[in-house]
């Protein structure tokens, strides 16, 4: 009886000591809001987690990134290749060590599926996953989900991996698929009304609720009709799980680009099985309004259409396999146009912040990524009319690594439009791009701001350029309406950024890759907006939000427009 009490005890112990061995590494109280608990996933059920291993010296490629892209450095402008970034990102021999050492112990194996080595798959049971990560994987449903997903709200790591692995996914990320950025109200395809006769090439400026077009932008921001001229300068438009259609940009460009040929196309790049068939009917509104916009400005700038996955597609894994296939593909575009997201929480910190180093790392070779900032004001995507002032963040676009792009109306003045997304990270902090500009913005909110407390003002805050973003005309299967949103301002945006890389390309220099430390040193080539109240478009206008001002502000930037001065911008 003596020996057989003593093995309960020592089996009691070593369980004691293999459940203090767990680190707890995310967790959340609740699954976001629209999210329905469905029970528990079936123990025997075959779940594919991939783990995100940490970067060897991830610490010293952003700080290469900012003496790269900030203006008066001796490296200014000097990009990396691959292999050069590769050095920084791929995993340390002692994660590596580690990684294995913990697979052997567990017989597992998993399969590498990044360039750079630092992201494994493996293929386990439910209750396999659960046991080894203290997690309970449960089933959720969404009303924009086809199909339920499996999440779980906590998940521990095995102490020998701390510090090793940064992320397992998917587990505590809970983002829609197509998380689209469009202002509301969001038109369907049924409200657009056939108007090609009496759609307006050029803008009035006395009504800018005529509506945008490319003639319009062009007349506004002095941007040159004259075709580029340089192959390799192509422009990107990213889309997770909506196709353009080739004969609506055609059609648009017809009709509001007559100067450009008729027949332009796109080079359709799939990633993780995204497809662009090309039939009447099944363009999609955010993909037909990026494409037509990007043609439109970027004037005989080569465009290259990136689909990604298909209707059930994982939006964090679309971003990260976006983000190294720009880092790693022997040809990259030059600038890439996203207005997808979704907010920050619903991404989780750990993965907000694999996919931001995915964009350092693409942004380190000279890419200028820019990314739509929101179209629900300062609330994110919680712009319901019901919970104002929230003061919640738009993820990708308050990345640092990245250019995030708001909303402006009118000509006269123009002011920042109420459902711009804007404002303070929860998870990154500030660069020092923008250490100055952002100090002198809160020094103009009184001790009563109702954010005060809401936002952490120490943080990267966004966006970093506003645009017009509303009643653009585009043309969806036939048929030309109106639309809008800081997903419209953002392809307009990287089409400028397209042709003054055309014009540097000319001149035998480097492209401008990473725009914010050159955006917020050169004022001078931009114009300001005052006015403005991102309190969203269904919020009461005297909700708690951020005001435009002078400067730097969390709805306009700064500098806040294009106004078009290729001599400051390729100096």
């Amino acid at each position: 009886m003596a020996r057989r009490f003593n093995l309960l005890l020592l089996l009691s112990f070593a369980l004691a000591v293999s459940a203090s061995s767990l680190i707890l590494h995310e967790h959340r109280t609740n699954a976001p809001s629209g999210f329905a608990n469905q029970g528990p996933t079936p123990a025997n059920h075959m779940l594919t987690l991939r783990f995100g291993l940490a970067s060897n010296n991830m610490a010293g490629l952003q700080e290469k990134l900012l003496a790269i892209s900030t203006p008066g450095s001796p490296e200014f402008r000097k990009w990396l290749s691959p292999e050069e970034i590769k050095s920084f990102v791929s995993p340390s021999p002692a994660t590596l060590t580690a990684f294995t050492a913990f697979l052997t112990s567990h017989n597992l194996k998993t399969s590498t599926i990044s360039p750079f080595g630092d992201w494994h798959t493996l293929t386990l049971p439910v209750s396999k996953a659960n046991t080894l990560f203290s997690a309970t994987f449960t089933n959720y449903t969404h009303p924009a989900l086809a199909t339920p997903i499996t999440r779980t709200l906590s998940l521990s790591l095995p102490s020998e991996l701390s510090g090793h692995v940064e992320v397992v996914h998917p587990t505590t990320m809970f983002a829609t698929t197509k998380s689209r950025l469009l202002a509301p109200p969001i038109p369907n395809f049924e409200d657009l009304d056939p108007r090609a006769a009496s759609a307006p090439a050029e803008c009035d400026a006395t009504n800018p609720a005529n509506g945008i077009t490319p003639a319009c932008l062009q007349a506004l921001y002095n941007i040159p009709k004259t075709p580029a001229t340089q192959k390799n300068n192509a422009l990107m438009v990213t889309s997770y799980g909506e196709w353009a259609e080739t004969a609506d940009l055609q059609a648009f460009l017809t009709q509001f680009r007559p100067d450009l040929p008729p027949n332009q196309t796109f080079l359709t790049i799939s990633l993780d099985n995204g497809t662009n068939p090309q039939e009447p009917g099944v363009g999609g509104t955010e993909a037909d309004l990026d494409i037509e916009y990007a043609a439109g400005i970027a004037s005989g700038v080569p465009l290259q259409f990136l689909s990604v996955g298909d209707f059930d597609l994982d939006l964090g894994i679309g971003f990260l396999d976006t983000a190294t296939y720009l880092a790693t593909t022997p040809n990259p575009p030059t600038v890439v146009s996203t207005s997808y997201g979704d907010v920050e929480e619903a991404f989780g910190e750990s993965m907000a912040r694999k996919i931001c180093d995915g964009y350092a790392a693409a942004t380190a070779r000279g890419i200028s990524l820019l990314f739509a900032s929101g179209d629900g004001g300062v609330s994110g995507g919680h712009d319901d009319g019901q919970n104002c002032g929230l003061f919640v963040s738009v993820f990708p676009a308050s990345c640092p690594w990245v250019t995030a792009v708001g909303s402006t109306i009118g000509f006269n003045p123009e002011v920042a439009i109420n459902f711009t997304g804007g404002g303070f990270s929860s998870y990154f902090t500030q660069s020092s791009y923008q250490t100055t500009p952002v100090s002198t913005f809160l020094k103009t909110l009184p001790p009563s701001f109702p954010g005060t407390g809401k936002f952490n003002p120490a943080h990267r805050a966004f966006p970093d350029l506003a645009l017009q973003g509303k009643n653009f005309f585009i043309n969806l299967g036939g048929r030309v309406g109106r639309i809008g949103g800081t997903s419209a301002s953002t392809p307009v945006a990287a089409g400028i950024v397209s042709l003054i890389n055309d014009r540097l390309i000319e001149k035998g220099k480097p492209v401008l890759g990473f725009l914010n430390p050159f955006i917020y040193a050169h004022p001078g080539a931009f114009n300001d907006i005052v006015v403005g109240h991102n309190s969203g478009g269904r919020c009461p206008a005297s909700s708690a939000a951020f005001d435009a001002a002078p400067g730097w502000d969390p709805l306009s930037s700064f500098p806040s427009v294009f106004g078009f001065n290729v001599d400051s911008l390729t100096c």
